[in-house]
């Protein structure tokens, strides 16, 4: 890899553990809608999270806050190579 993809990407981790650290404990808008109109527990999800609210299970911290920002960027990072790759493979 180059030098300059290694540095953007270990930039992007930085920012990620930091930034993730910022996010709100309080229900975004469509939670807060449905607690407030009293559907919220009947809500269901078709999609397990892996990170649920910022946080790894097990590990209770603002660690845990920033290690899922961390290892979201990852994931994004090294999904986008492989398909980048693929897209590379079919010319």
């Amino acid at each position: 890899m180059k030098k300059r993809l290694v540095f953007w990407i270990a930039v992007s981790l930085f920012i990620a553990g930091a930034v993730s650290l910022l996010a709100s404990n309080h229900p975004d808008g469509y939670e807060k809608a449905g607690e407030q109109l009293g559907f919220i527990d009947r809500a269901t999800t078709y999609l397990h999270s892996p990170l649920p609210d910022y946080a790894i299970p097990g590990v209770h911290s603002w660690l845990s806050t920033s290690l899922s920002g961390i290892l979201g960027v990852a994931i994004t990072f090294v999904l986008f190579l492989l398909l980048g790759k693929m897209a590379g493979k079919r010319r």
